[in-house]
């Protein structure tokens, strides 16, 4: 049987695939758009048509959170006979902040909730990979422009998070991982203003960080998010996290029995970003 691993395109897809892939599973990768990903097939979740050809002899899927095709995953994934289903969510999908029901990720969470195959929700809190998006407006204005800059975050390296997932999958339906919620975050709280000045630090590159009002992020940041009350939610986490630092949550080091990776090596690991 195959492990089907979609959202091929993406950083923790393409991690996830490695790492089965490397310890002798056979792996199928689906994309939208799989022309520049050898060997991958195309996959469209509005199509059931598609969707069935994709899960035929699967048994494990990879899947990525989105309230617009949970449903159509969590029937066709019952229907094909998957045994488990790993699908990457949010942190977001249960803060304590009183919206956390209003999340997509928590609506793609409840599609998948009575499911009969084993599931298992990976809800991983700030990405690391968001300063790729920093490196854009370094490059073309020399600043990074965000709000909120002291709200404390532990950052997740993308590589912990696919550690995660392919374990997960070793270990197979059955084993202790079935219904497991697992929140996941790097080993160390930090604010963005400090992660700002380690990029500087390890880089050399002078970048001047501008702290926007919220009124200033709304109309600077509120275009680039698909969900303005979501955008509203983040904007009210991030408020809360002023002068607090954030839980470190364990899961990385009990699951994969090393440590998660720091915003330094993350750093060194995309080396030339900025």
């Amino acid at each position: 049987m195959t492990i089907l691993v979609t959202g091929g395109r993406g950083k923790i897809a393409r991690a996830v695939s490695a790492g089965l892939t490397a310890a002798g599973l056979d792996v199928c990768v689906a994309s939208r758009e799989p022309a520049d990903l050898p060997g991958a097939i195309a996959l469209d979740p509005t199509d059931p048509v598609s969707l069935a050809a994709a899960l035929k002899d699967v048994s494990q899927l990879f899947l990525y959170a989105d309230p617009s095709s949970a449903t159509s995953y969590a029937e066709a994934a019952e229907a094909a006979g998957v045994k488990q289903v790993v699908l990457l969510s949010s942190l977001s999908s249960h803060a304590d902040n009183g919206k956390a029901a209003a999340d997509p990720h928590a609506q793609t969470e409840r599609a998948f909730a009575t499911a009969s195959y084993a599931t298992t929700f990976l809800q991983p809190g700030t990405f690391m990979t968001n300063a790729i998006y920093w490196s854009y407006a370094v490059r073309a204005t020399g600043q990074i422009r965000l709000p909120y800059l002291d709200a404390e975050e532990a950052p997740i390296h993308e590589q912990d998070i696919a550690d995660v997932a392919v374990q997960v999958l070793l270990d197979g339906p059955g084993a202790e991982h079935d219904g497991k919620h697992y929140p996941m975050t790097g080993p160390e709280s930090m604010t963005r203003r400090h992660q700002i000045e380690l990029i500087t630090e390890l880089t050399g590159v002078p970048i001047e960080a501008v702290d926007l009002t919220p009124d200033q992020a709304r109309v600077e940041m509120a275009s680039t998010m698909r969900n303005p009350a979501q955008f509203e939610s983040l904007m009210s986490y991030w408020a809360s996290r002023i002068g607090s630092p954030h839980p470190i949550e364990p899961t990385v080091e009990l699951l994969t029995a090393h440590p998660g990776r720091t915003f330094r090596t993350w750093l060194a690991d995309h080396p030339g970003l900025f």
